[in-house]
């Protein structure tokens, strides 16, 4: 085989879901001469509020930026803790530590999200918010950790980085509380680096579109200590055709994942991922848990030869590197079913551009890879 063909034969992890109508608007932006947040950032904003069910949406530079933004506007800050998952990217602490706050982590469920029961434990006199994520494009059981929120009288934010229209019962990812979005390359729908925050308060929309423009109310009105948080229009035009078919995009990562699970569903010891009743998942990742007695590394690479790419978010806990691991303002508490994830999850590959061939290759591959480990060490 030659190497072009080789290279065109990859199955990779994540490819966007681009097109002509990405291509077309970018265009228009282009030619426009307005490049700076403008009427495609607004029509963004509209967008985002319609996928996720909430009043308004706010559009940030990423959705690191976004995080900090609804830790702040939520009154986050020193001496408070934030309840959320130690399963998760950096983003979700770097993010609660940059604003002065102890971040404590309690376990998951089985489906790879906060468990409520580990959540209610451990709320404190300390504890100022719940920071829940919706991992691999999974709703977590955000019903159950709203009542507590409410409960206690704590904030709500929701990383949805990963759960671009995912639900429970019908409600929206980023409706339950104060959402958070990312519009990162490797997203369900992509603007290449973008952000937003959803809710339905307008206060709290009103108080980020303030801060994300360096405090002004008004050209030259300062009325608060900013940032510059804003988006282009270039970035937004990149995510709009996107989100106008988000409901194709998702019911095909949908399709896909339904295909894997037939194709995986008699391999011993490998455990497919859960969807529970009454939530919706969006498939950004399509993770498994390998054997207990299975190299993941030998896997990988097995995989990768034969042109497969799969990968492991998240490899450890997020606050088990040396950043983290003795930082007074983190809590680790007693996690064992997210350790048994970090250690035995991998993601395959689930996005739209998959055939039916390529999706057959990529379960095939990966018994293989599982069967010829067994195999070696009888």
């Amino acid at each position: 085989m030659s190497e072009a063909a080789r290279v065109d034969s990859v199955i990779r992890i994540s490819e966007p879901a681009l097109g002509d109508d990405v291509e077309a608007l970018v265009l228009q932006v282009l030619r426009s001469g307005h490049l700076a947040q403008g009427p495609m950032v607004e029509r963004f904003e509209q967008l985002c509020a319609d996928m996720a069910g909430c009043e308004h949406a706010v559009a940030v530079v990423n959705g690191t930026v976004a995080l900090e933004a609804a830790l702040e506007v939520c009154g986050v800050g020193a001496g408070h803790e934030v309840i959320t998952t130690p399963l998760t990217f950096a983003a979700t602490l770097n993010a609660i530590l940059r604003r002065g706050a102890v971040a404590r982590f309690v376990d998951i469920s089985d489906d790879f999200t906060l468990d409520p029961h580990a959540v209610a434990a451990a709320v404190t006199p300390r504890t100022s918010a719940l920071l829940p994520v919706h991992l691999y494009g999974l709703i977590a059981d955000m019903e159950s950790i709203a009542s507590i929120a409410r409960r206690h009288d704590l904030a709500l934010i929701e990383d949805a980085a990963q759960a671009h229209g995912a639900e429970q019962n019908g409600r929206r990812a980023g409706s339950f509380g104060t959402g958070v979005f990312s519009f990162y390359a490797t997203k369900n729908v992509t603007s290449g680096e973008g952000g937003c925050v959803t809710t339905s308060d307008a206060a709290v929309a009103e108080r980020i579109r303030v801060l994300r423009n360096q405090g002004m109310r008004a050209r030259y009105e300062y009325v608060a200590i900013g940032e510059n948080w804003r988006m282009t229009d270039v970035c937004a035009a990149v995510a709009i055709p996107q989100l106008e078919r988000l409901a194709n995009i998702n019911a095909q990562r949908a399709a896909n994942a339904a295909r894997l699970s037939e194709l995986l569903a008699y391999e011993p010891g490998l455990a497919l991922p859960i969807v529970p009743p009454g939530r919706t998942h969006v498939w950004h990742q399509y993770t498994v848990l390998l054997p207990a007695d299975v190299d993941r590394m030998a896997v990988i690479q097995f995989m990768q030869q034969r042109g497969v790419h799969a990968g492991v978010y998240y490899s450890r806990m997020v606050w088990d590197h040396d950043a983290y691991r003795h930082h007074p303002q983190v809590v680790v508490g007693d996690t064992p079913v997210a350790a048994r994830a970090a250690s035995r999850c991998l993601s395959l590959p689930v996005h739209p551009k998959l055939n039916a061939t390529q999706l057959e290759r990529v379960a095939e591959t990966l018994l293989q890879a599982v069967q010829m480990y067994r195999k070696a060490a009888i």
